[in-house]
């Protein structure tokens, strides 16, 4: 409690019975049973709780006792209930306006001054038996404001609420809606107290009361608090003067608020019996002799006792009211509200302090430094607070971290935001004189590592999409050593991923590897890690790769052939380099993959992995050589068995369908003693036809092969290859000296002409040999009958190849014709440009501009001609 008002005597034993009262400004009415109606004049005295008080008028010619009163400053009226009717009165002379005679027999009334931006407006409600008749004023007097309305009983209190009217009755309250209909609602009884209480409130709402209770409703009766205002006694009569509520108790007068629900003060008086407002802040109190006025004590004063009370919703609700003028006044509402919020979080409602805090833009790391252990201790001993902070622990301590996660995740969305502006972060202190936090940057990297803390201690499945965010702020140090405590080395990867720091992360992931409960045991991470580094960290790669390539070389391999674009674009070279310096075995694996599935055309790569097939085909074939018994031959190219048969199937494979390897530079490599199959193709790839044949024909004695060779390579458009046919047949019919191979260190037995494969291969290909140097190649011995059917089979060709070039002769010139008679035709059709001739767009004569004829004979002009291909009368 605290002391709100001091009551001030106004009139002292006065000899008349009091009855009612009205005042406004400086000014109260006193009505006395008799029936006289006092007018004082009421100055308070400058710096004192003094008044000058003086009658300046007392009128008689009230013959009844007065039972009402009602004062409308602004119409400058006094609306009365005298004799059972309502009069109106001039509010200086006291002179009759008028009488509602409609009115006679009324036992009460309630008026309603309705305000709006240049516009005030007067109803009343008067209870007249059963009834209630409803007026406005308008031109000095009242006017029905619709028909009576019929209730249950006689009214003994009401009171206006917005567009309803609140009765109360001998038994129950009732609420009546102004809606044409007079709809009536049936609220709860009145209770044990005699007479039922009914107070209109300053925001539009009505306190209706039930013996010691008081509850708050609004228009469609509906009560709008949560509880009760519980009187000490029950109320004789309620006024309301934010945020306070005065009621008049048989022996002393009770203020309280209704929100927060507050016992205030309560005053001794005399049998005070009733109450009035003259204003803002004008309350008068009355006995059957005796007025006091209530006098508020000064907002100042009551902040300073409210703040010392811990009472800080009520403490805000008067800062509000002080004067806008007072240049503090912002000031003290913001000091007010964060001292109120901490008071909350002081009492464990840290959801609603965090909402306070997040209201208040109070500076983060103040409202951080109210928890235990999340911010450096070097930092926290700068903060200062307006009390002890509460201990937490336990589920306390996680509902606490849940508040702040919300506050600190609606923070950090709102400064995200606002990263990239260039003024200063406008945060303000907790406490006046603690230094704040400028930098956006800074304090996005506070809330971030503070979060990732909260994460740990409440729901660590939410640590890794924090780290993950591309605009993570968490402090490397401080992060680094709660995952480290917590034993939280994936979130730990994660973190050091985001930031850069990939050689901390493997080395987490190489010392991880070999714990037995360790989540990252094994390579598996590791190879993914390293799949995500991309070109512009090959050198970690190379780095960290080795030991999951000795490990498991297969998975390894994954690290440089994954189908992911960060492994596509390392630099293929320098990590063949690498393969082949430390990996050699994988280095034949890494070329498969990158030429066959990536379609990587570079000639070194074709060439290194001819020479890598050839390197360990040598190495087998020698031992396969050393194992064969003596006299047993070697089986044919690729058909050996184990790994020299794949590697050979390989190359062979390899050196056919490969168009980017060089054979120039390559053919140097291969032996002279072996692998002639392979030479044979090297030398194809070269242009060399006759050579290769010769291996084939001669060497390898494979006609076989031979004229698949001829095959492959034949082509007529090409000058280099439309002979090899040709070729194959001088290999026949004249051997050249074994020689012509080079350096061969094999002992090969002379050539022979072979005149049966060189007839057959006439008879099989003679389409693609030119027949004049095929028949002059051959011996001059040799019959026509053996060569009778190449040259029919020529013949035929040539016969048929004339047969077909006369028609396609006849087609051309049918069509020459017909383009001849076509063209005849249009230049027949002419066109005459008279002086009238008009364009068919724009309607202008052509004259000797430049025109276009479509094929129906309109003519526009050229420029007029937007498409050719519709002519404009058609459109």
């Amino acid at each position: 409690m605290h002391d709100a008002y001091e009551s001030v005597p106004i009139l002292e034993k006065l000899p008349l019975q009091i009855d009612c009262l009205a005042g406004w400004e400086d000014w109260l009415l006193v009505g006395t049973k008799p029936g006289h109606l006092l007018l004082y004049r009421i100055k308070k005295d400058a710096g004192s709780n003094r008044f000058e008080v003086t009658l300046e008028k007392s009128n008689k010619n009230f013959s009844k006792k007065i039972q009402q009163l009602y004062v409308v400053s602004q119409y400058k009226i006094l609306v009365s209930l005298l004799e059972n009717n309502i009069h109106v009165h001039d509010l200086l002379t006291f002179q009759q306006i008028t009488v509602v005679n409609k009115a006679k027999g009324a036992t009460l009334f309630e008026c309603d001054l309705q305000t709006s931006p240049g516009e005030e407006r007067l109803r009343m409600c008067v209870a007249v038996k059963k009834k209630l008749q409803l007026y406005y004023w308008k031109d000095r007097e009242f006017h029905e404001l619709q028909s009576d309305l019929g209730v249950p009983d006689i009214p003994r209190s009401m009171a206006w609420c917005e567009n309803s009217i609140c009765v109360g009755f001998k038994r129950d309250y009732y609420l009546i809606r102004m809606d044409g209909r007079g709809s009536i609602k049936e609220l709860f009884p009145t209770g044990k107290q005699l007479e039922p209480l009914v107070t209109p409130l300053a925001d539009g709402k009505v306190a209706v009361g039930q013996d010691d209770l008081t509850v708050v409703l609004n228009e469609e009766g509906v009560c709008t608090q949560k509880c009760a205002l519980n009187w000490t006694d029950i109320p004789i009569a309620m006024e309301h003067q934010p945020p306070y509520i005065i009621a008049v108790l048989p022996r002393y007068v009770e203020i309280r608020t209704i929100e927060p629900r507050l016992l205030v003060q309560s005053v001794e008086l005399q049998r005070p019996r009733f109450i009035t407002s003259a204003g803002s802040d004008i309350v008068y109190i009355a006995s059957n002799h005796f007025v006091w006025r209530l006098v508020p004590v000064s907002i100042a004063t009551q902040i300073r006792q409210l703040l010392q009370d811990k009472q800080f919703e009520l403490a805000l609700q008067l800062a509000k009211m002080k004067d806008d003028s007072d240049g503090d006044k912002k000031q003290q509402i913001h000091h007010i509200q964060n001292l109120y919020a901490f008071n909350l979080f002081c009492q464990k409602k840290f959801d609603d302090s965090m909402q306070g805090f997040a209201k208040l833009g109070t500076d983060p790391t103040h409202v951080i430094g109210l928890y235990p252990d999340l911010l450096p201790s070097d930092y926290r001993k700068q903060l200062h607070y307006p009390n002890p902070l509460p201990t937490l622990s336990g589920a306390e301590l996680e509902r606490a971290h849940l508040a702040l996660i919300d506050y600190l995740t609606q923070k950090r969305s709102h400064l995200v935001k606002q990263l990239n502006d260039s003024d200063p972060s406008t945060t303000s202190p907790l406490m006046e004189g603690t230094p704040t936090i400028k930098s956006r940057r800074k304090l996005l990297q506070i809330i971030d590592t503070t979060l990732l803390k909260c994460y740990l201690h409440t729901n660590v499945a939410l640590v890794s999409p924090l780290l993950r965010l591309e605009n993570n702020h968490c402090h490397i140090e401080e992060s680094e050593y709660v995952l480290k405590k917590a034993h939280k080395y994936s979130e730990l990867i994660i973190l050091y991923e985001k930031k850069g720091l990939h050689q901390k992360a493997l080395q987490v992931l190489l010392d991880q590897s070999t714990k037995a409960n360790s989540p990252l045991k094994g390579h598996e991470r590791t190879v993914q890690y390293l799949q995500r580094l991309g070109a512009e960290n090959l050198g970690i790669i190379f780095e960290f790769s080795p030991w999951v390539l000795k490990m498991c070389p297969e998975d390894g391999l994954k690290i440089f052939t994954e189908d992911l674009t960060e492994v596509e674009t390392l630099p293929r070279d320098k990590v063949l380099q690498f393969l082949k310096e430390g990996f050699e075995e994988l280095a034949i694996p890494y070329l498969e993959h990158i030429i066959y599935v990536w379609d990587e055309k570079g000639p070194e790569f074709h060439n290194v992995l001819i020479q890598l097939y050839l390197g360990r085909v040598q190495r087998l074939m020698k031992q396969y050589l050393n194992s064969l018994p003596e006299g047993v031959p070697a089986v044919p190219a690729g058909q050996e068995n184990g790994e020299l048969g794949e590697f050979r199937n390989k190359l062979l494979s390899f050196l056919d369908i490969s168009c980017s390897y060089e054979p120039s530079r390559l053919i140097s490599d291969f032996p002279f003693d072996g692998l002639l199959e392979e030479r044979a193709l090297l030398l194809g790839r070269m242009g060399k036809h006759e050579q290769a044949l010769f291996i084939y024909v001669h060497v390898l004695k494979d006609t076989h092969m031979a004229e698949e060779y001829c095959h492959r390579h034949y082509n007529s458009s090409v000058e280099g290859s439309k002979d090899v046919y040709l070729s194959l047949l001088r290999m026949y019919l004249s051997p050249p000296d074994a020689h012509c191979l080079g350096p061969i260190k094999m002992e090969l037995s002379e050539p022979q002409a072979n005149l049966q494969a060189a007839l057959q291969v006439l008879e099989l290909h003679h389409s693609k040999l030119n027949t004049t140097k095929a028949i002059n190649l051959l011996p001059a011995n040799t019959q026509i009958q053996e060569i009778r059917v190449f040259l029919e089979s020529v013949l035929e060709q040539k016969a048929q190849r004339k047969r077909c070039n006369q028609v396609l002769k006849s087609l051309l010139q049918a069509e020459f014709l017909r383009v001849q008679e076509e063209r005849i035709f249009h230049q027949q059709v002419k066109c005459v440009i008279t002086e009238e001739k008009t364009c068919r767009v724009c309607k202008k004569k052509i004259g000797n501009s430049a025109f276009a004829r479509y094929p129906n004979g309109v003519v526009v002009h050229y420029f007029c001609c937007k498409d050719r291909s519709v002519c404009p009368t058609e459109q």
